[in-house]
């Protein structure tokens, strides 16, 4: 399997047989209404020449759904399934015909060539929010990308029974998520091998190198995440 962070909580998972974006927020729209959240990290165009299996989308916020980023890549009638949950799914199908809209709940789950997704709850403002729990078929791998969300117990009952070779979650302590001391108590609580911080240097100067957990693994924009 191959990861690509592509900043703030987006990311690519890339094997033989599929390509699966999840949240990606490759525009600069939220600066329209809220200058302060002006984009500290370039686009990098060479993203829009994916064609991704799918897309999937946690929640509604629009650094996790860029109705902007999402028309780029259903351009040319691509096909494309779009995994959403029930705060996006009216919106999204307004975005482009042709494609597989797929509606998203905590338990479904979703075959996509050589991987599998399973929504998994997620305590957000959203109260719709799901995170992804990403199967890789050829490996026999599971990751585990939480999407915005709090420390709740309920998250953890929502998961499959499965080991977690990693899990992507968000370090910025606002706007209903974990900060750094929570969200080393959920990589715990998930045991996982490694762990991923999320959610940083879009819009702000977080240090995720700050964060305490030994098994931490910081990506690095438009790089493969390494889980070695």
């Amino acid at each position: 399997m191959k990861i690509t962070f592509l900043g703030q909580a987006g990311l690519l998972f890339e094997n033989n047989n599929s390509k699966i974006v999840i949240d990606p927020y490759l525009s600069d729209s939220l600066a329209l209404e809220q200058p302060a959240k002006a984009r500290r990290q370039p686009i990098d165009e060479r993203i829009f020449s994916v064609r991704p299996t799918a897309v999937a989308v946690t929640h509604c916020h629009a650094d996790h759904y860029d109705r902007q980023t999402l028309r780029r890549f259903f351009s040319e009638g691509r096909g494309i399934a779009v995994l959403s949950p029930v705060s996006v799914w009216k919106d999204v199908r307004t975005l482009s015909e042709g494609n597989n809209y797929i509606l998203m709940r905590a338990g479904t789950s979703v075959s996509l060539g050589g991987m599998r997704l399973h929504a998994v709850r997620a305590e957000h403002s959203d109260e719709a929010a799901v995170g992804y729990v990403v199967e890789d078929r050829e490996e026999n791998a599971f990751y585990y990308v939480t999407g915005d969300t709090l420390y709740n117990e309920d998250v953890f009952s929502s998961l499959p029974h499965v080991p977690l070779k990693a899990v992507f979650l968000p370090v910025n302590g606002e706007g209903n998520n974990m900060n750094m001391e929570d969200a080393a108590r959920f990589f715990a609580r998930t045991r996982a091998k490694y762990a991923v911080p999320l959610h940083f240097g879009m819009f702000d100067s977080i240090d995720p190198s700050r964060w305490e957990v030994a098994e931490k693994v910081i990506p690095k924009i438009y790089e493969e995440v390494v889980l070695q």
